[in-house]
């Protein structure tokens, strides 16, 4: 089976994270780093013995060598990245989200389709086997129809109006950094668009949002209850409960646990024990994919891609 040959752009804490789980998938290997500042990549290449370090992004696209590039950089960088990338033929893995308005991420996916690029969402939370172990027992009836969701994603950040998180230059925000992992697996749960979306919202000094609760509701009166926020630390679980049980999935964003509970008491319990963060699976996913000839994933197509973008503008809306 051929190599796939891996290019990275940015040298932040996410792509340090990637390129350290790249050792437990296989298939592939990583062939180039890029940065803004060669010293950077260079510094990036040694730490994980990387062959090739380039000081601009453009040398990176212009690698014969690389079959796909991961784009790990600020969220705000992400449109035009992809857009380079897929116009020199590379293929595309784009850190979530993939764009940050619903605009940007259909024309990315229209450039994608029309070149035959495989273009994909960076969700590595779909990929993690136990979130995949919930969506089997779900779709095995093992806690009946789904009725309510309830997922919170709070992290207290250190106020600092340049950085990423605060800054409105580099899309900062919860809802783009943090809320779309909830929002993303109440879709993976639910399978359909909400009929109504209600948002409290209230937003930094710098005036993106600090924090979102969001209540969607689905037909058939199930609800999906859901929070983002840097004002305070949250437990991160989400519980998922149907008409017959429940599931709990501590620190879902990157689950090593789910649990399946009937009568209240434990039924099931799912452990992972990996030893990587997990984005190895995600990785795995990508290979078998470009093996197969497959221009986009199954687990997130770039349908789903978009209708986050979509579900995220509505609740933009409401701030």
């Amino acid at each position: 089976m051929k190599i796939i040959k891996w290019g990275i752009i940015s040298t932040g804490n996410i792509a340090h994270s990637f390129a350290k789980d790249f050792v437990y998938s296989h298939g592939g290997k990583v062939h180039a780093v890029a940065s803004r500042s060669l010293n950077k990549a260079k510094d990036f290449a040694n730490k994980f013995n990387i062959e090739n370090a380039y000081g601009s992004y453009d040398e990176l696209f212009n690698d014969p060598e690389i079959d796909i590039v991961y784009i790990g950089t600020p969220h705000n960088f992400h449109f035009l990245n992809a857009t380079e990338a897929i116009k020199k033929r590379k293929a595309v893995l784009c850190e979530k989200p993939i764009t940050t308005n619903p605009h940007d991420c259909k024309t990315l996916i229209d450039l994608s389709v029309n070149s035959k690029t495989f273009l994909m969402e960076a969700m590595w939370m779909y990929y993690l086997p136990p979130i995949r172990k919930v969506k089997q027992w779900i779709d095995d009836g093992r806690i009946g129809n789904v009725v309510q969701l309830k997922a919170d994603f709070g992290l207290k950040a250190m106020y600092d109006p340049s950085g990423r998180v605060f800054n409105p230059d580099l899309a900062g925000g919860a809802l783009l950094d943090i809320g779309i992992y909830p929002i993303a697996l109440a879709q993976l749960i639910f399978e359909q668009e909400p009929i109504d979306i209600s948002v409290f919202s209230r937003k930094a000094k710098t005036g993106v949002d600090l924090e979102e609760i969001m209540l969607f509701q689905y037909k058939d009166d199930a609800y999906a209850n859901l929070t983002a926020t840097f004002a305070c630390d949250l437990p991160n679980e989400a519980i998922i409960s149907g008409e017959t049980g429940y599931i709990r999935i501590p620190d879902f964003f990157k689950a090593r646990d789910c649990l399946l509970y009937i009568d209240n008491k434990i039924n099931e319990h799912f452990t992972d024990k990996r030893k990587s963060v997990g984005y190895n699976y995600e990785i795995d996913a990508v290979h078998s994919d470009l093996a197969s000839g497959r221009n986009q994933s199954e687990i997130i197509p770039l349908r789903t891609s978009l209708l986050l973008q979509e579900l995220m503008e509505k609740v933009k809306m409401k701030f």
